[in-house]
């Protein structure tokens, strides 16, 4: 089985790529998923949250308030830093198994897993895919698209924006890059296009399919 690495910064569109992905025949496993497993009531990773961060980030049913642990995050990089030290290594572990899983009982009819992650390059997991897929997107879409999804002002949308890893840096670690500033009939076409190149490049060649 080969392995996508799809990145890209806070509100570029990230997931509808993955989902065209998956409708061409790929296998996604979304680190945003696991994330929120990792912090699900009762876990290891919970505890130590509410005791860095007191049980004012729990909602009444005893869950990660995100909203309010991400406006506590976004604005101090040391809150920051120490969520990251409680969550990233739990995250990176998780993903490894359900890696591990879907290659023990894929049903992908291309072999082809994709690990949609915003923190694929901080956490590591780019050393263990076969290609980047970079998203990106001008900044004044990534605000607008915040805004609408989210809810953000402008100002808290560039706190989330400027928390992450840089896109030109992420571009640097880039295999292929869709750029999702236009309509989605142009993404889904940059989509297709990487799609069928990456099988010819890594299964027709070996006689796979």
């Amino acid at each position: 089985m080969h392995v996508i690495g799809l990145t890209g910064n806070i509100g570029s569109g990230k997931s509808t790529v993955a989902r065209r992905l998956k409708a061409l025949g790929a296998k996604v496993i979304d680190a945003d998923q696991v994330a929120r497993e990792v912090v699900r009531p009762g876990t290891p990773a919970l505890k130590e949250i509410v005791e860095s961060f007191g049980p004012g980030v729990l909602n009444a049913k005893g869950e990660l308030d995100r909203k309010k642990m991400g406006a506590i995050v976004f604005a101090d990089p040391q809150a920051r830093a120490r969520l990251n030290e409680i969550t990233h290594p739990r995250i990176k572990e998780a993903i490894g198994r359900e890696i591990e899983k879907v290659k023990a009982n894929s049903s992908s009819k291309a072999g082809v897993l994709v690990i949609e992650a915003p923190l694929l390059i901080e956490v590591g997991l780019h050393h263990g895919v076969d290609e980047i897929w970079v998203v990106k997107v001008e900044e004044k879409r990534q605000i607008e698209r915040l805004a609408e999804r989210d809810g953000l002002t402008p100002a808290e949308a560039r706190l989330r924006i400027a928390a992450q890893l840089p896109q030109e840096e992420k571009l640097k670690y880039a295999s292929r890059v869709i750029d999702n500033s236009g309509d989605p009939a142009e993404t889904a076409r940059q989509v297709d296009r990487h799609w069928a190149d990456f099988l010819h490049k890594h299964f027709d060649r070996a006689g796979s399919i």
